[in-house]
């Protein structure tokens, strides 16, 4: 698929999938962000599940529409619950999305973010440094902050292709790379960034959008797509961050076809 054959139409016949279908997304995320993540899927039109114990976490991705595995704060049990909920899903052949958080600034995370990456996530979602990270290319990561631009992260989401479908770096214009394609999504507000949990909530609409459409790539390009308009329609109203966080819930509401035609900036 060329980049661009991932259209307009796309974005809005995969944000009509959403809602029509409301995928159920199991979410292995960290302690910060699990409130404002099942929040934020519920005003895009997705439904979570916050099931992260090693008990029943293979056992609900196989009745999950998809999976993310965050690695924000992991713990010896959600890893091990990472691991299991990542193989199920790839077995049952439900797409997942895995946001190695701090990979390549924390070493064991880091490890473990590799692990997993052989049961070959639908996307992996991450700021530049992270990408760079877990490729293995020295990306100036600080903790779960990128200090890397995009552009700098190209080479290393290219090779990072043989254990994904689709690797999207997340900077102020989104790359996302498969094979063959890079599409380029602009737009957004600064807001997100002074807001924690943004990037995890991403990753798990990439997983519910991902769930719902022809392909990761335009799955993950919708996600990003969708949070993009949601924070431009969140930032009319605000420019202090403790308002934007409840309403850019909101705007991920807000979201309807016309607000895609109108504000996505697609490349």
């Amino acid at each position: 698929m060329n980049a661009s054959s991932v259209t307009l139409d796309d974005i809005v016949a995969a944000h009509r999938l959403l809602r029509d279908r409301n995928p159920l997304v199991q979410c292995l995320t960290n302690t910060v962000s699990v409130q404002f993540v099942a929040n934020a899927l519920l005003a895009a039109g997705a439904a979570p599940a916050m099931v992260d114990n090693p008990e029943e976490a293979a056992g609900f991705a196989e009745i999950a529409d998809a999976v993310l595995v965050n690695l924000g704060t992991p713990t010896a049990a959600q890893v091990e619950s990472s691991r299991l909920a990542s193989a199920a899903a790839r077995a049952a052949e439900k797409p997942w999305v895995l946001d190695p958080v701090g990979a390549g600034g924390l070493p064991w995370r880091t490890q473990v973010a590799v692990e997993i990456l052989a049961n070959r996530p639908s996307v992996i979602r991450a700021n530049a440094s992270e990408v760079m990270g877990l490729a293995g290319a020295e990306g100036g990561s600080r903790g779960v902050d990128s200090s890397a631009h995009v552009a700098d992260s190209v080479d290393a989401a290219r090779s990072l292709l043989d254990r994904a479908e689709v690797v999207a770096a997340s900077g102020e214009v989104d790359h996302i790379f498969a094979q063959g394609s890079t599409v380029k999504i602009g737009g957004g507000s600064a807001l997100l960034q002074r807001v924690t949990a943004t990037g995890c909530a991403l990753g798990a609409l990439t997983a519910a959008y991902c769930s719902v459409s022809p392909s990761a790539l335009i799955g993950a390009v919708a996600a990003h797509a969708h949070v993009a308009v949601a924070s431009e329609i969140a930032a009319r109203s605000t420019s202090r961050p403790g308002t934007f966080a409840a309403v850019f819930l909101d705007g991920l509401d807000a979201v309807d076809e016309s607000a895609l035609r109108e504000l996505v900036r697609l490349d």
